[in-house]
């Protein structure tokens, strides 16, 4: 990495950063001085799934940092699920903003991505600007969903995932056949598909990447709780892991102004298939806070 002067002491453009020996990948684009917008990936993505987003916050004078989050940097796949908690993945980002030489910045998350985000709002709020969550609701309102609506029956894949190497032979079985065919039935190009299979048949990729998954029981050890800074959700009505419930939900679980905004027809792959939509809201969202 390497620096450039900023307004406030030293703003370094990043490709990499580390932490606890671990090497994270970095795509930092747009114009050095403009505002910081942390972009965060999910499963099984990586920082590409917001390549169409970035030009579009760029246009505006956003400056955009996309991790590798841990298990998907190939220098960052420490084994264990622990290793995977929340309170680690969330001082990732942290340690990444102390590499870029910001004292804070504006967070966005799509799916665990979107968890990183609502839990660093609630905990280390003088780091985040605003936050933006993309389908995921706050994880208080999926819990109580969980148990009041359909939301169990759309998380079963979450109980299969807890299991040790079955989820890694199913989902990559004849090439990652089974992987791709998900990733493609919600609408996610070919390309991508391959894109986000071929990443996840790298070494110990898909184990360390489901650590996220099996690190719940630690996790849950943390509670999230409410945040109090300008937050938007966006959500999708063709998502089939996350419901209605928790979504509407979350209103609760954020003092401070809060936007809900619903896409119809667009699956959960919200950054790949609504790219321009997303740009939009998140500028929009940064420059009124």
């Amino acid at each position: 990495m390497h620096g450039r002067p900023g307004e406030q002491g030293t703003v370094r453009v990043v490709d990499s950063f580390r932490r606890d020996g671990l090497t994270f990948d970095v795509l930092d684009a747009g114009p050095s001085d403009g505002e910081p917008v942390v972009l965060l990936h999910g499963f099984p993505q990586d920082a590409t799934a917001w390549d169409r987003v970035a030009p579009g916050l760029h246009q505006h004078g956003l400056r955009t940092l996309a991790p590798d989050q841990r298990g998907y940097s190939p220098m960052a796949r420490p084994r264990g699920r622990k290793h995977y908690s929340l309170r680690e993945t969330t001082s990732d980002v942290l340690a990444l903003l102390d590499a870029a030489g910001l004292e804070s910045a504006h967070v966005v998350g799509h799916d665990w991505g979107g968890i990183v985000a609502w839990a660093l709002g609630a905990w280390h709020p003088a780091r985040v600007r605003t936050l933006t969550a993309i389908s995921v609701p706050h994880p208080g309102a999926m819990a109580k969903a969980m148990v009041t609506s359909d939301q169990a029956l759309r998380s079963t894949y979450m109980g299969l995932f807890q299991l040790p190497l079955l989820p890694e032979r199913l989902l990559l079985a004849g090439d990652g056949a089974v992987l791709r065919r998900m990733l493609r039935q919600g609408g996610c190009s070919e390309e991508t598909a391959d894109h986000y299979v071929a990443r996840m048949r790298e070494p110990a990729a898909l184990s360390c990447a489901l650590g996220w998954y099996r690190a719940l029981p630690w996790s849950g050890r943390d509670p999230v709780g409410k945040v109090r800074l300008p937050t938007l959700h966006i959500w999708s009505t063709g998502d089939a892991f996350l419901g209605r419930a928790a979504t509407e939900d979350t209103a609760r679980f954020v003092d401070a102004p809060y936007r809900l905004e619903v896409l119809d027809d667009v699956t959960h792959w919200i950054p790949e298939l609504a790219p321009d939509r997303v740009a939009e809201l998140v500028t929009a969202h940064v420059r009124t806070a």
